[in-house]
């Protein structure tokens, strides 16, 4: 994928203001994007926390969802296809509270390729589950504060 990060931040924050306000809200930054992985933050503020002064869980949600889509949305991107992406499932493990800034990671570049390759081929939907890792670097390190799996669901879009 040849988009730059800022290229891909600028998109990230167009799609949230004008299609899913929530994400715009949160205020997501991407850190990283390659063929294998997208690494998101989201800052812990008064907007994102709960009254615990951890993160908010829909906040968490939110940082899931944008790891889990955004990469498919670039590698279609880079493809010069349309794609029509959603979530089908979601399970969330929540480890410890996360009293700071998180980031979420996925590592499953090389699945999303191959869910592109197949609905490109035959035209139907493909559905897998996608695994993105919460952390807090600044308190635990690369240990997870949570562990979503959610079931990416990609279909090529026709003209």
């Amino acid at each position: 994928m040849k988009q730059s990060l800022a290229h891909a931040n600028r998109m990230l924050k167009l799609f949230g203001f004008f299609k899913v306000p929530l994400i715009w809200y949160c205020r997501p930054r991407i850190l990283q994007l390659d063929e294998e992985q997208v690494k998101v933050l989201i800052p812990l503020k008064r907007r994102t926390k709960n009254h615990l002064n951890s993160m908010y869980f829909g906040t968490l949600a939110v940082g899931a969802d944008v790891a889990g889509g955004f990469m498919a949305m670039s590698k279609a991107e880079a493809r010069g296809k349309r794609i029509s992406l959603a979530f089908k499932a979601v399970t969330g493990e929540f480890l410890k509270r996360p009293e700071a800034d998180v980031i979420f990671t996925c590592n499953d570049g090389k699945l999303i390729d191959k869910m592109l390759d197949e609905t490109l081929a035959t035209g139907e939907r493909v559905n897998q589950p996608v695994r993105i890792t919460a952390t807090c670097p600044s308190l635990h390190g690369d240990e997870p504060m949570a562990v979503f799996d959610l079931t990416l669901s990609v279909k090529v879009a026709r003209s």
